[in-house]
């Protein structure tokens, strides 16, 4: 029921990707009467399931508000199921604070992990890069990026099969003396951890494929992302622009237009929904507030992908050890 649009984009997301996968079974959850009147055009296949909610979160509601007072909303349900083992994941368009909130209370966090962190992908020169946190800790002392940085190295092996993927910390510059005495703290802390640690990257290197995983606090993570999405949305733009200036310029566009949609589809920020709360007892996948269906459709893939690959078993196995030798060690 959250996000910019609700049910409007999640009726028809759900129904798209149902189709694709003949042995997935999706749980709607929220207001049964809204739900079914969205599903009344297309009639409601019987590996499509719904769940009645009597509240809904709103995407300005306080977090603490959301989790005290709103018990039945639609988020606190769908996250429910997860923990009663009814769902496999949950996805979720909702207010992202109120998200991350009912999730760690809800499920809980693994061992050795003190916040969850949100990881997404963005694309690269080179295919594609995993960035965490995004927004759900504005504030991140070492420790965390450390975990943080431990989480994203065993998502990224398991999900894209990259034996040791390259970790890199994101400053102001890729020389050891640059940024903040924590910022080099934390540098060391993952120089000495057992993953593949590279040093620092700046944000231009982000899309240039030098890592696998980038780490850094959510304040700079979010910016970081919503820049990227404005300049793609940019470079659209001014294409569609330049390419209707005259009928010249049409007709060339025209010629180019297999080239033009090729580049779109890359940079296509929907393509990318769907970023992961990580570090809890459970899969939960938040999307964009504003996604349209293909890509609050591409959230509910990468749930699907998360779910095959058992990735908060796989982080919960070696978090264990990783994080148990290296706080062994400190001490």
């Amino acid at each position: 029921m959250g996000g910019d649009h609700g049910a409007s984009v999640v009726v028809p997301a759900a129904l798209k990707v149902l189709s694709q996968h003949p042995q997935l079974h999706l749980i709607l959850v929220g207001d049964e009467r809204v739900l079914e009147q969205k599903l009344q055009p297309y009639g409601q296949p019987e590996r499509l399931h719904i769940q009645h909610a009597t509240e809904q979160v709103l995407m300005d509601e306080q977090p603490s508000k959301a989790l005290r007072h709103k018990k039945d909303s639609s988020m606190r349900v769908a996250i429910e199921l997860v923990k009663k083992k009814q769902a496999a994941a949950c996805v979720s368009a909702g207010n992202t604070g109120a998200l991350m909130a009912t999730a760690r209370f809800v499920l809980k966090t693994l061992p050795h992990i003190d916040r969850p962190a949100i990881i997404s992908a963005l694309p690269t020169t080179q295919g594609h890069t995993h960035m965490l946190d995004l927004g759900a800790n504005v504030h991140a002392q070492p420790k965390h990026l450390l975990q943080f940085a431990v989480m994203g190295s065993v998502l990224v092996a398991a999900v894209d099969n990259i034996a040791a993927p390259r970790v890199a910390l994101l400053n102001m510059g890729s020389e050891a003396s640059k940024g903040s005495r924590s910022l080099k703290y934390t540098a060391k802390l993952l120089a000495d951890a057992p993953i593949n640690y590279i040093g620092f990257v700046e944000g231009n290197d982000i899309y240039q494929g030098k890592a696998d995983v980038i780490v850094c606090d959510g304040f700079a993570g979010n910016i970081a992302l919503k820049s990227s999405e404005g300049v793609a949305k940019m470079i659209v733009h001014y294409a569609k622009e330049a390419f209707s200036e005259n009928l010249f310029t049409r007709l060339v566009g025209g010629m180019a237009l297999p080239v033009i949609k090729k580049l779109g589809k890359r940079i296509d920020p929907r393509r990318y929904n769907g970023a992961s709360l990580l570090g809890l007892r459970g899969i939960v996948i938040k999307s964009h507030g504003s996604a349209d269906v293909l890509a609050f459709a591409h959230a509910i893939q990468q749930a699907i992908h998360e779910v095959e690959k058992n990735i908060p078993e796989q982080i919960s196995e070696q978090l264990v050890d990783i994080l148990g030798m290296t706080q062994a060690g400190n001490h």
